[in-house]
């Protein structure tokens, strides 16, 4: 599915969040948004997903306004946002049965996509017995089981130490692989965005405007991002972030959470 943004505005009161956003995903693309905390970003997310709707301007799908919630439009939140009450494979099935599928059926299916994130053995286990990384991974297969044509991505590895974001980084990337949505990823790690995406919006403060798209190519990508060093140190300075180079953007002040 692609995604067109028209003139987006969102105001919350007197707070003005987003002001005159523009831009077209592919269909299949995988596009990741950075830039400081409270600049919009989740907000974009939140109204793709059809949970808030712009102040002024239109955001369409293949054409069509978005006007409600979608189960072809699925949100990965920073928290795994499972049921306490319900083992991983009820939560995974889950995302099936409120299509109105079969339990039996929801079940069987949940069980190999608990297969495909690397958890086989855990099904009746609940989400307080497993690590917080095993959580996540659950919650991907929540998100992939439905198949949606359009993945937002809301911090989905931010709670979680850096070795276990690099590897459930890899397996997302092998999920986005295999079945190509497109994609909408907000991050603070530069790196992530860079790993995973093929074009980066890098935002300014609030009210939030694209200061730049960085284009990534389709060099292959490793986590070994030296080939994109150019990238990241443009990023970066956009960001303002000290990295021995000059602040692009005075509306970010020195120290900015990013």
């Amino acid at each position: 599915m692609e995604l067109e943004f028209k003139q987006i505005a969102k105001v919350f009161g007197s707070l003005e969040v987003i002001s005159n956003f523009d831009t077209q995903v592919k269909t299949g693309e995988i596009v990741a948004l950075v830039g400081p905390s409270g600049c919009g970003k989740s907000t974009l997310l939140h109204m793709v997903a059809g949970l808030e709707t712009p102040s002024s301007g239109s955001i369409l799908v293949d054409g069509a306004p978005i006007k409600s919630p979608s189960p072809e439009r699925t949100l990965v939140f920073q928290e795994h946002a499972l049921y306490p009450w319900m083992t991983l494979l009820e939560n995974v099935a889950l995302a099936l049965e409120f299509q109105n599928h079969p339990k039996q059926a929801a079940r069987a299916e949940a069980r190999k996509w608990l297969e495909r994130v690397e958890l086989p053995g855990f099904e009746d286990y609940y989400p307080h017995q497993v690590s917080g990384g095993m959580r996540q991974r659950t919650a991907l297969a929540r998100a992939f089981i439905a198949r949606p044509q359009v993945l937002l991505l809301d911090e989905p590895f931010g709670a979680l130490d850096a070795l276990t974001r690099m590897t459930l980084q890899s397996v997302l990337k092998d999920l986005i692989e295999d079945h190509r949505p497109t994609v909408l990823l907000v991050t603070h790690d530069v790196d992530e965005a860079l790993y995973l995406a093929d074009r980066v919006l890098v935002f300014s403060q609030r009210p939030a405007t694209v200061l730049k798209e960085v284009e990534l190519g389709h060099i292959p990508k490793t986590h070994d991002l030296s080939a994109f060093a150019g990238e990241r140190r443009e990023v970066l300075q956009l960001l303002g972030i000290d990295a021995g180079i000059k602040k692009a953007d005075n509306r970010n002040p020195k120290g900015a959470n990013v």
